[in-house]
């Protein structure tokens, strides 16, 4: 789409310019008392206002409040003059808000340029705003009932084409009421799914583990634990065999709990690599080896507490006295 061209700033809203004439000023109490009727007959022959089928008062009338709304182009508080109004007007799309008003009015010859001359355009942006050629149409078709005026307000069929001042293109204004009209509609659905697509797929289920892979990791872990030290045995099977807390397992070995903390942390660390070191080394890539890890540990016939409580060449009271400062309470 193309919207290089000025248009129209703000989209149809309640409470915005509405030609509903018979609620309008009079034409001739209005229009004519306040413009020139010379000036009249110029717009409306530059409007070319009769080929919709609308009259100089009818027009008149549509300059009028277009004109007091906007205060002609200046300030709120300024008084237009008459030269002011004049070069207001006729810097307006006089041909364009003419064929508007004389669509809002109801006027079948209007009706039909506005077709001839929008439609195909409109449709081209919709398709272009929804990607979707069936949504497109959807949505140039309803704005064309609404434009139409099939809404009513009060008793009385209201079109957005009311509010178009002519400030800007009649098409600008139109291709931007459309994007508006499609951000409202996705604003009121986009949160609605139909049931099917909340379906999710059911997880794929896992291949149990392979006896052969389970044996290995049983044989790693076990020369793993083989080779710890004493301390190290001692850590593990009181914090996570007997759930000791960090503060009795300091007390026992007189260091300050953070010192507990920090050597599980690092031993935890340090247990990883060996078993990914003695899976390797057993035959499996770096890739097979990290994923026997992932195994439930359930599934291994390996006895983890006789594992770690087995017995040292050193007992673990004199690695204790050899590793620790009782006095600092760090390693």
């Amino acid at each position: 789409m193309q919207y290089l061209e000025r248009v129209e700033t703000t989209s149809p809203q309640p409470g915005d310019l509405a030609l509903p004439l018979s609620s309008a000023p009079k034409p001739r109490e209005a229009a004519t008392q306040d413009l020139p009727q010379s000036l009249l007959d110029e717009v409306w022959l530059t409007a070319k206002a009769d080929t919709g089928g609308l009259t100089r008062d009818e027009l008149g009338t549509a300059l009028y409040t277009v004109g007091t709304k906007f205060n002609y182009g200046l300030p709120a508080d300024a008084q237009a003059d008459h030269a002011q109004k004049a070069s207001f007007l006729r810097s307006l799309r006089l041909e364009d808000l003419a064929l508007a008003t004389a669509c809002v009015l109801g006027r079948e010859a209007a009706w039909q340029r506005f077709l001839d001359l929008y439609r195909a355009p409109l449709t081209q942006a919709a398709v272009a705003i929804t990607g979707s050629s069936t949504l497109g149409h959807d949505l140039a078709d309803s704005l064309y009932s609404e434009l139409y005026g099939l809404r009513e307000v009060e008793g009385q069929r209201r079109s957005p084409l009311a509010s178009y001042s002519g400030r800007g293109s009649l098409l600008g204004w139109l291709r931007t009421t459309l994007a508006q009209r499609h951000v409202d509609h996705h604003r009121r659905t986009h949160r609605e799914s139909p049931l099917d697509t909340l379906d999710t797929a059911a997880p794929t289920p896992q291949s149990p583990p392979v006896a052969a892979e389970l044996s290995q990791l049983s044989r790693a872990l076990t020369s793993t634990l083989q080779g710890l030290s004493a301390e190290e045995r001692f850590l593990l099977c009181s914090y996570f065999l007997d759930r000791q807390p960090l503060a009795q397992i300091a007390r026992v070995l007189q260091v300050h709990e953070a010192t507990i903390s920090r050597r599980l942390k690092r031993l935890l660390s340090d247990l990883r690599e060996r078993l990914l070191h003695h899976l390797q080394a057993g035959g499996l890539s770096k890739r097979a080896a990290q994923e026997a890890l992932g195994n439930d540990p359930r599934d291994l016939e390996i006895n983890l507490r006789a594992l770690l409580q087995s017995s040292q060449t050193s007992t673990f009271s004199e690695q204790t006295a050899s590793d620790f400062n009782p006095a600092s309470g760090q390693p």
